[in-house]
């Protein structure tokens, strides 16, 4: 069983790649990449000259894309353009403070997203601002007490003047995956298939293709060329605050082989049992964080 290990310092990343045409499992096909443009209409255009603008969008890169399409939707409501949010780029997870931004167009190509989703969602930059008027800063609400009804009836005031006269909606508080759902699974399908990540990304996806298939090439036998050897995804999630957290516990327990090393991780998923051999094992942790000394 041939173990292919790929270490990534982005690794959240690796949990949104497939690989079609590789024999992969159906559980993973769900793509970053899509292979058309949803072409969707709205029966009424969104405003061009009033945006809405929401707080950072953090955690992994499913909880991104689920934040970025809840924010997509809010605007959405508010007949406002998104104003480009800021994405996460950090493997942390508990320490707000040392989430480290990223920009949307680092990561999903803009002027694309705007061409799939065009009369759906739109997405704008600060420097479409004319700054006319000031931000109305809207505060998002919490607690037991603010229920999914609270939540929209505070949305529908926004639309009304005197809010809807500035320029800018500006959402203070929590990160807009931990906002109130008001919108159907096949809305967030719209959005999802409007992303398209940039070159540099799919070119490095692009690599751990070319190597599968090199080993599928390698593993293959003579009476099989025209099939291809199946293949394994495997993704270790392994956030930054949890090795600090599993550093402290074996300082505190004085053990020292309660975090696993890279080595022991590619022993056992090469024991992973009923896979039928030959098999490609497409391995995906994080190098740096499992050989850092300074937690």
């Amino acid at each position: 069983m041939q173990i292919l290990v790929v270490g990534c310092v982005y690794h959240y990343f690796q949990n949104t790649f497939s690989f079609p045409g590789l024999g992969g499992s159906r559980q993973d096909q769900f793509s970053l990449f899509p292979s058309s443009s949803p072409r969707i209409n709205s029966q009424s255009p969104i405003q061009n000259n009033k945006f809405l603008e929401v707080p950072q969008i953090v955690w992994g890169l499913n909880n991104q894309k689920i934040a970025f399409a809840r924010a997509c939707l809010t605007a959405r409501l508010l007949n406002r353009t998104l104003l480009m949010p800021s994405l996460s780029a950090s493997l942390f997870y508990k320490e707000v403070d040392l989430l480290e931004p990223v920009a949307f167009d680092k990561i999903f190509k803009f002027e694309e997203f705007n061409s799939r989703c065009k009369g759906f969602i739109q997405l704008g930059r600060f420097s479409d601002l004319t700054n006319q008027t000031e931000p109305f800063e809207l505060h998002k609400g919490s607690g037991r007490k603010w229920t999914v009804e609270r939540d929209m009836d505070q949305l529908k005031q926004c639309k009304k003047d005197p809010i809807d006269q500035a320029e800018v909606i500006r959402i203070i508080g929590k990160n807009p995956f931990l906002w109130h759902d008001h919108w159907p699974v096949k809305d967030y399908a719209k959005i999802f298939e409007c992303l398209n990540v940039v070159d540099e990304i799919s070119a490095e996806a692009n690599k751990v293709v070319s190597q599968i298939q090199k080993i599928s090439g390698e593993l293959k036998s003579g009476n099989e060329t025209n099939s291809h050897v199946p293949y394994v995804a495997v993704h270790m999630r392994i956030e930054k605050d949890w090795m600090i957290h599993c550093k402290k516990l074996e300082q505190r327990s004085n053990i020292s082989q309660i975090c696993s090393s890279k080595e022991e991780i590619m022993e056992r998923v090469a024991k992973i049992g009923g896979l039928q051999k030959p098999v490609i094992v497409y391995l995906a942790i994080a190098d740096s964080l499992l050989e850092d000394s300074s937690f």
